[in-house]
């Protein structure tokens, strides 16, 4: 668990993790740098659950913190947890349930609820689309009809998901030069180029508020989940897709640059592009040792890739469909 001013939160994560009918886990808490006294409600939870505390000077960012816990942690599994996401008694149990079945997977998605409309969707797992866009599949979408099928999905969202710690620090963790925002899809970029599958498990449960510390559409998530989007194509995209898809993945920037540029967002949009590409040359070395030690087909990875040119507009326009019969 990563934790970052989240004392509002904080409580009711732990409450669910008290709970948790699974019994046999450590929590590794790392505080990046918190300055509401969040660490003062652990204490509360030190007899009740066995937790280890790092606390770190300043907020290094999501992908460091977690890198850190992973490195902490005993176990065999890695469950993250967001400190805004309220995990149902059984999560654990189903997840490990899910990874003990079926060893051909080696990392999970659960199934995310908005916690305060529980009969929608928060995420299913995440998609992948040809053109470096990605987005928590079904978000928005009613629970009651979508999501309830256990499959295959390109990668979970790391607010609630569960890692083979062997593969999570076999390809090196998150990329900290993301700092946070699509770092669980570059993430589960990698373990797939190794040959790592995810499964999506609908039963583990969690209630999730999303995007609690900076806000969904905040300058700070604009960067960082824009910024982190071309880095992720750049890095990760095999030579023969990159160079397919490269056109219609320039398009997809041009298109978001027009969008959050006409509702007041200019500064922000365009600073994650002038960064993204200043940061090119880095990422290329990157990809330089992503792409040598690839291990699949890449008709094996793009099969698992949404590459419907129109999918990105659909799941927006289904999104405002059922957001407006809400």
């Amino acid at each position: 668990m990563v934790t970052w001013n989240s004392a509002q939160y904080l409580s009711g994560c732990l409450d669910a993790l008290v709970a948790q009918v699974f019994k046999d886990f450590e929590v590794v808490l790392i505080d990046n740098g918190s300055t509401d006294g969040c660490l003062g409600v652990v204490n509360n939870y030190m007899s009740l659950l066995k937790i280890r505390i790092e606390k770190l000077g300043e907020n290094k960012g999501f992908a460091a913190a977690n890198n850190l816990g992973a490195r902490l942690a005993r176990g065999q599994w890695l469950a993250l947890l967001n400190s805004d996401a309220f995990p149902e008694p059984d999560w654990l149990e189903k997840l490990l349930g899910a990874a003990g079945n079926d060893p051909a997977f080696s990392f999970f998605a659960s199934r995310q609820l908005q916690s305060n409309a529980s009969h929608l969707l928060d995420g299913a797992g995440d998609v992948f689309h040809i053109s470096g866009v990605a987005w928590r599949r079904y978000s928005g979408w009613p629970a009651g009809q979508f999501g309830l099928k256990m499959q295959e999905v390109f990668s979970p969202c790391a607010a609630a998901a569960l890692y083979s710690r062997q593969a999570f620090l076999e390809v090196g963790g998150f990329d900290e030069d993301f700092f946070s925002y699509h770092e669980d899809v570059d993430l589960g970029f990698r373990l797939r180029l190794r040959g790592f599958r995810c499964l999506y498990v609908p039963e583990a449960v969690v209630h999730h508020i999303g995007s609690a510390s900076y806000g969904k559409a905040s300058a700070f998530a604009i960067y960082h989940g824009h910024r982190n989007l071309v880095w992720t194509y750049i890095k990760n995209m095999p030579p023969v897709l990159f160079w397919l898809y490269l056109p219609i993945h320039l398009l997809m920037n041009l298109i978001f640059l027009l969008y959050f540029s006409t509702r007041g967002q200019s500064k922000a949009i365009w600073r994650a592009k002038r960064d993204a590409l200043r940061g090119l040359g880095r990422m290329l070395r990157k990809r330089e040792e992503i792409q040598r030690q690839r291990r699949v087909p890449v008709m094996l990875l793009y099969r698992q890739m949404e590459r419907d040119w129109f999918a990105p507009i659909r799941f927006k326009a289904q999104q405002k469909r059922f957001a407006g019969e809400g």
